[in-house]
């Protein structure tokens, strides 16, 4: 598992962007850039529709005060689940990314079986990210949300 000091690897993701596909890599959201990236077990969930991804959407303004770039909300589906998610949670200012192979997922170690659920997803965790560096890192216990939500991260800004 990816630890604090931690170089994230070269991956592309998928993203939707004004009804186009496109493959943005690590390698041109992060270098240079303060960011906070979250991830959850998937789009549409209930804690992740309920609380994970609302709390980034309520506080975005307090976290770019912070010296935040940009805030990325990352899950092991495809893009257009994740547009259609970002959309009905008036997700504007996050970058409602896809990890659709779940490649950067297992290469950070932040995978998991999830069986009949939904098969390989993600850990429930949030990072701030510094050029390409992970310098935060809060991981969830499985079936919790204690630490990786958005006013644990402002809070340790």
């Amino acid at each position: 598992m990816i630890q604090v000091g931690g170089t994230l690897p070269e991956v592309d993701f998928s993203l939707l962007e004004n009804g186009e596909i496109t493959n943005p890599g690590t390698n041109e959201l992060f270098p240079g850039k303060r960011v906070v990236l979250f991830a959850v077990p998937g789009a549409f969930t209930p804690t992740c529709s309920q609380a994970h991804l609302p709390g980034y959407v309520a506080l975005a303004d307090k976290l770019k005060a912070k010296g935040v770039d940009s805030i990325i909300c990352l899950s092991v589906n495809d893009a257009f689940v994740m547009d259609a998610w970002g959309k009905v949670s008036n997700a504007e200012d996050i970058i409602m990314l896809a990890d659709g192979n779940g490649f950067f997922t297992k290469q950070i170690g932040m995978d998991m079986n999830t069986g009949n659920f939904g098969g390989m997803r993600s850990l429930r965790y949030s990072m701030l990210v510094e050029d390409g560096e992970v310098t935060k890192l809060n991981v969830e216990d499985p079936g919790r949300f204690d630490v990786s939500d958005a006013q644990s991260m402002l809070d340790s800004l």
